[in-house]
This record gives C-alpha cells, sequence and structure tokens, in this order.
C-alpha cells in the first residue's frame, strides 16, 4: 500500500502536446509521454472490464496506420484525488487517480529496473 506522500503532488506541469510531469512529496518525480500515458487509460473500456477486450498499446504497433498526432485537448481535476484527460481521438472516459499515475510510473525505479 502506497503511502500518502507517494500519492500527492507537489506539482503538475502539463504540455498538451508532450505529456505531464509530476513531483511527487515524498521528492519522486514522474514523467508521463503523451502515448504511454493513453495506452495506460484506467477506464473499462480501455482496461477490458465490460468483458471487451482491452485497448491495443499503440507504442507496439511496428507499422501504425497513419492517425492524426495525438494530443490532450484538456485536464480537469477529479475532486483531490485525479485528473481526467481528454484526447485528441474523442476518448476522455479514463479518471487518473493520483495512485494510478504513481503506480504507472515509467522510471526505471518505479519499474523494478
Amino acid at each position: 500500500m502506497m503511502t500518502t506522500l507517494e500519492t500527492d503532488p507537489e506539482h503538475i506541469a502539463i504540455s498538451k502536446s508532450k505529456g505531464i510531469k509530476i513531483d511527487w512529496k515524498d521528492g519522486h518525480r514522474s514523467e508521463y509521454g503523451l502515448t504511454y500515458l493513453r495506452d495506460k487509460c484506467p477506464c473499462a473500456t480501455c482496461t477490458g472490464a465490460h468483458g471487451t477486450p482491452p485497448r491495443q498499446p499503440e507504442s507496439g504497433n511496428p507499422f501504425p496506420m497513419y492517425k492524426p498526432v495525438l494530443k490532450i485537448v484538456s485536464v480537469g481535476p477529479v475532486g483531490n484525488y485525479a485528473l481526467q484527460i481528454h484526447w485528441s481521438d474523442g476518448h476522455s472516459s479514463g479518471i487518473y487517480s493520483w495512485e494510478h499515475f504513481r503506480h504507472i510510473c515509467p522510471c526505471e525505479e518505479c519499474q523494478g529496473g
């Protein structure tokens, strides 16, 4: 179980064309690229919780069909515990809690590397 320091952001920087950076209260820093964040959407549709196949990561396809460049259209707070991201591909149902952000931190330390 994570502590409050691990799951409370100190500072959040949002770039609609690059991604999100979070400085955590425990001193850790996380950087999330756009494709990585979109691939890690926690909503029921993307995770397959509705019984449908989960969304396939875009980052793993070596021959992607042309798609417009992925961008964040807008980001809004959900209470004091999460962000809701509205994506340029029309998706907006994922609610990224602070705990989810910390859990998916792509750094070597967090990924066990």
